[in-house]
């Protein structure tokens, strides 16, 4: 998974992630190319049927403009699948103008979307807590994570999880790495505050591993691979998403609020299309995904690409449509959810159906395939 670079590389990749990815910057979205057309369409002519007869084309669908400005966080997890729609004009065959805009975590998007600034956001794993207690709906599944880490710095006398007792170590609150660290200290019989957590956001963390100023740190891609290159041998890596792929998956996931579901179920149903379209292109081609996100992010392409083994991409359509049919989809949210009540983020269960559109993700699903 993890490939190691230069000290040049990793310059380049530090002033990457603090100057071009920093938290909240807009960027202005990119011109896409119009949909293709089929050769009978080019020609302005019915396409000829079995014996010479002419067929009448499919009546192309129409569509109510719409604009969304919508939240990810810069690496493959939360930008891959909205990018893939954009660089591939899905969004454009649904009427959607979308304009992307960067966070540093999940948490922050939510908060954009109740002040009414961020339309749709992607989350990770960490997130999720928020949606079952209300404050935004989930309404398509993106894909399962495997970015997350807790890394420590041996010359900081830390080897193993239970060396963290009385370090220094640095998260972001309510992310998916902070439920890696929590799943990690469970196994050694310790807690959060056994530990002095120092709350940073994803650049922070970098920062404050390669300069020694925090002893170990759960964070995600690709800042774990920067922490990697800049420390070298010093690097222990001490619980990832894989060690627990076993006892539950960490789905990520395209959130609203309730106020713009209420009022745009069929936009919600369109960008979804979109989003199951992009799912199928990213499943086949993610090197070349890697550069888009790259891009979108302004960060090295060869360091994004090292990160494509981060991510399950296999929630395909085909896939979706039988897990949502045979009730996979909504395990996972459920035992998601599990996850948060045995770590005491929540205190009690809520029926995901209260927090998840799986009907939009179904009138998507089936709408892409007539």
């Amino acid at each position: 998974m993890r490939k190691s670079m230069s000290l040049i590389l990793v310059s380049a990749m530090m002033a990457a992630m603090l100057a071009g990815c920093g938290g909240g910057a807009s960027k202005a979205p990119e011109t896409t190319a119009a949909p293709a057309t089929t050769a009978a369409e080019a020609a302005g002519t019915e396409a000829p049927a079995e014996g010479g007869e002419t067929e009448a084309p499919a009546e192309a669908e129409s569509f109510e403009p719409a604009n969304l400005r919508v939240a990810y966080m810069p690496n493959m997890g939360s930008a891959s699948l909205a990018v893939t729609a954009r660089e591939k004009g899905y969004f454009e065959e649904m009427g959607l103008t979308v304009e992307l805009v960067e966070f540093q975590g999940g948490p922050a998007e939510i908060a954009a979307m109740a002040s009414g600034d961020i339309d749709i956001s992607q989350i990770g794993h960490g997130a999720h807590a928020l949606c079952a207690e209300g404050e935004a709906l989930i309404f398509q599944i993106d894909c399962t994570s495997l970015a997350d880490a807790v890394m420590g710095n041996k010359d900081k006398g830390v080897n193993s999880i239970a060396d963290l007792k009385g370090k220094k170590v640095a998260a972001t609150s309510g992310t998916s790495a902070e439920i890696i660290l929590n799943l990690a200290l469970q196994q050694e019989g310790l807690t959060a505050d056994d530990l002095e957590v120092v709350e940073m956001d994803a650049n922070g963390i970098v920062t404050a591993m390669i300069s020694g100023n925090v002893d170990a740190c759960a964070t995600w891609s690709p800042g774990t691979m920067t922490i990697e290159n800049a420390l070298g041998d010093k690097t222990v890596w001490l619980a990832t998403n894989q060690d627990y792929v076993n006892q539950v998956t960490f789905p990520s996931s395209f959130i609203t609020t309730q106020k713009f579901a209420d009022g745009n179920h069929d936009v919600l149903v369109r960008f979804s299309r979109a989003l199951q379209k992009a799912a199928d292109y990213r499943n086949s081609n993610i090197e070349e995904v890697a550069d888009w996100v790259a891009k979108q992010c302004e960060v090295d392409a060869d360091t994004m690409k090292a990160t494509v083994g981060e991510g399950n991409w296999s929630i395909t359509s085909d896939f979706l449509g039988k897990a949502l049919e045979d009730g996979t989809i909504k395990t996972y949210y459920e035992n998601q959810q599990q996850v948060f009540i045995d770590g005491g983020r929540l205190t009690e269960k809520v029926d995901v159906d209260n927090y998840v559109l799986f009907d939009v993700m179904k009138e998507a699903y089936e709408a892409n395939q007539k």
